[in-house]
């Protein structure tokens, strides 16, 4: 069985000046764009430097992740893959 692509992307090393709206649009360029989500950190309320853009179809996020994994934007080289799924530890008890 084929591995499942991701229509969802992990972007890092983004400006500390990158808003959501401005993730948005930075991707949107590629197609429908459903979600763009920076990480913020809890007590300084600033994004950390990375976030998650998430395409309506697997096709699109694969054309985002060829031509901006390793693109300079705003000074800063961003790196983008497939998000990771959330995991969940396996039970360990005995």
């Amino acid at each position: 069985m084929a591995k499942r692509l991701s229509s969802k992307l992990f972007v890092s090393r983004l400006s500390s000046y990158t808003t959501n709206e401005g993730l948005r649009q930075m991707f949107l360029p590629f197609g429908d764009v459903t979600e763009a989500r920076l990480v913020i950190d809890r007590e300084t309320q600033r994004p950390k430097g990375f976030g998650f853009v998430t395409y309506k179809s697997e096709v699109e996020a694969q054309k985002a992740m060829k031509v901006m994994d390793g693109r300079m934007v705003n000074g800063r080289l961003l790196f983008v893959e497939v998000a990771e799924t959330e995991r969940h530890p396996k039970d360990i008890s005995s």
